[in-house]
C-alpha cells in the first residue's frame, strides 16, 4: 500500500507520517523544501520521540520524498498509484495541492479503488476546501475524475513543538494524539490507521478540538507573550495568564455544550486535560511559535472569532474570548510577516487612515450589524491607541 502525504514539514512527520508507516503504508512525502526532501531522501529512517510521561521513540523506515516543485509529473504518478492522499500543509496551501491531485486522478487507472484524500489541517472541513479546489481546477473533467477518488474530513491533535536545529528529520511529539474522520464518504471500505476514529458526524468533534484546543494555545500564546513570557509552559504557571485561558475556554465549552450537547462535566475534563497537555514541561513550546500567522487566527471561521461570535449569537459570555482577542491584537512578532502586517493594520488605525470599522471587518470578516462586531471595534480602538 501507498500513501502520499503532502508537507514533510514536524506535523507531517512526526503525526500523520508516523501513523501512515505504522498501518503499513510506503510514505511518499512530497514538499517544496528541497534541503528538506534531500534529507529525507538521505536518510533511511528517522526516529519520532514521544516526550513525556508514557512517551516512547518510534522508528519510521519505507518512506521516500519528492520535491513538488522541481518534479510535479512524479508527484502526479505517485497520486495515480496511491491508495491514500494526506495533507499537512496549511489550510491556505490546499489550494496549490489541488493541482496534484487533479494530475494524479488524470492518470489513474479506472481500475483502481477510489482514492482516500484527507487533508490534516486546522480547520473546519479542510478536505472539503480541497475538494472544492480540485472541483474548480478539474472544471468540466470533475463528472469523469470524481468517481476515482473519496474526500473525507479528519479532526487531528498532537502537539508538534518547535524543534531544535541539530535533530535533522527527527521529530519530538507529545504521546497524545487524537485523529477522527467520518465514516460516511468510505462506506464499508475506511482505511485502516492505528489509534483512528470514524465518526458519523464530524462536526462536534472539529469544533471542540477546534474551540478548546486551538483556542486555548492561541490564548496561552497571546496572553503569555502580553504578560511577557516566551515559552507556553511559563505562560500557564502565571495565575492571571492561565486564568485568562481558563475563562476563555469556559466560554467556548458554553457553546459547545449548547450547539452539539457535550455534558458539561465532560466539557470540563477536556479542558483540564488539554491544559494539562499544553503544561508539559518535556516540551518547551514557545509563544511567538503558537502565535505565529495572527491574521489567519483572527478570521471568521478560525478559533476565535468563530466561536465567539456564534457565543454573542446566542447572548452567551465572551468577555474571555476577547481578553485573548485584545491580546492577539498586540502580538509582536518581528519574524513573523503576519504578526508584522496586523501591527501596521493597528498603526494606520492609530494615525487615522484606517477606521476602526474598516480594520474590525477586514481582520475579523464581521459586519459592522453583528453583535460581536462593536465589542471587537472596541478593542481595536484601545489597542491601536
Amino acid at each position: 500500500m501507498k500513501a502520499v502525504h503532502f508537507g514533510a514539514g514536524n506535523i507531517g512527520r512526526g503525526f500523520v507520517g508516523v501513523l501512515l508507516h505504522q498501518a503499513g503504508y510506503e510514505v511518499v512525502f512530497s514538499d517544496v523544501a528541497a534541503a528538506l526532501v534531500d534529507a529525507l531522501n538521505a536518510a533511511d529512517s528517522y526516529t519520532v520521540r514521544e516526550a513525556g510521561e508514557g512517551g516512547r521513540d518510534t522508528t519510521v523506515t519505507g518512506f521516500r520524498a519528492i520535491n513538488s516543485a522541481a518534479e510535479p509529473q512524479a508527484v502526479a504518478q505517485e497520486v495515480a498509484e496511491a491508495h491514500l492522499v494526506t495533507t499537512a500543509v496549511g489550510p491556505g496551501v490546499l489550494k496549490f495541492i489541488a493541482q496534484h491531485i487533479v494530475d494524479g486522478l488524470q492518470l489513474r487507472s479506472a481500475q483502481l479503488p477510489p482514492l482516500q484524500v484527507m487533508a490534516c489541517e486546522n480547520a473546519v472541513r479542510a478536505t472539503d476546501t480541497l475538494r472544492g479546489e480540485v472541483e474548480r481546477l478539474a472544471g468540466s473533467q470533475w463528472p469523469q475524475l470524481r468517481a476515482k477518488a473519496t474526500f473525507a474530513n479528519t479532526a487531528v491533535d498532537r502537539i508538534v513543538p518547535g524543534q531544535s536545529g541539530d535533530t535533522g528529520v527527527d521529530v519530538t511529539v507529545e504521546p497524545f494524539y487524537e485523529w477522527v474522520i467520518e465514516s460516511a464518504p468510505f462506506g464499508g471500505d475506511r482505511p485502516q490507521i492505528p489509534g483512528v476514529h470514524f465518526v458519523p458526524d464530524l462536526e462536534p468533534y472539529i469544533e471542540r478540538k477546534l474551540f478548546t484546543v486551538n483556542t486555548g494555545h492561541a490564548s496561552a500564546a497571546y496572553l503569555g507573550s502580553a504578560a511577557g513570557h516566551t515559552t507556553i509552559a511559563a505562560s500557564l504557571a502565571d495565575p492571571q495568564v492561565s486564568g485568562g485561558v481558563e475563562a476563555a475556554l469556559r466560554e467556548t465549552s458554553a457553546l459547545l455544550v449548547a450547539k452539539h450537547g457535550f455534558s458539561a462535566a465532560d466539557m470540563a475534563e477536556y479542558r483540564a486535560a488539554i491544559l494539562q497537555r499544553f503544561r508539559n514541561p518535556a516540551l518547551p513550546d514557545t509563544t511567538t511559535r503558537v502565535g505565529r500567522q495572527p491574521l489567519r487566527k483572527l478570521s471568521r471561521k478560525e478559533r476565535f472569532i468563530a466561536p465567539a461570535a456564534e457565543a454573542a449569537e446566542l447572548g452567551m459570555g465572551v468577555d474571555g474570548l476577547l481578553a485573548a482577542i485584545s491580546a492577539a491584537l498586540t502580538f509582536h512578532a518581528p519574524e513573523d510577516d503576519e504578526a508584522a502586517q496586523l501591527q501596521r493594520a493597528l498603526a494606520e488605525v492609530h494615525q487615522g487612515s484606517v477606521t476602526a470599522d474598516e480594520f474590525t471587518a477586514e481582520i475579523t470578516g464581521l459586519g459592522p450589524e453583528h453583535p460581536l462586531f462593536p465589542r471587537i471595534r472596541e478593542e481595536v480602538r484601545r489597542c491601536a491607541g
